[in-house]
């Protein structure tokens, strides 16, 4: 028999179990995932970097001048 793992919803932290009973897992329910969701579309989440990242991946963004 399988041990049950049970972890925290991320955004408010009500036990979940790990496992396909769980769709939305990590989250308890839709309605935190989509609060989740919101947090990254807004930055309020970041995944920290440095200005050396910033500078190297700028220059991906530039677009040649078009000509007509």
């Amino acid at each position: 028999m399988s041990q049950l793992t049970i972890v925290k919803c991320p955004t408010c932290g009500a036990p979940v179990e790990w496992g396909p009973q769980s769709p939305q897992r990590p989250f308890c329910s839709e309605r935190c995932k989509l609060i989740d969701l919101g947090a990254w579309a807004s930055e309020e989440h970041a995944i920290p970097g440095g200005d050396q990242e910033d500078e190297l991946f700028s220059s991906d963004l530039e677009q040649p001048p078009r000509r007509h």
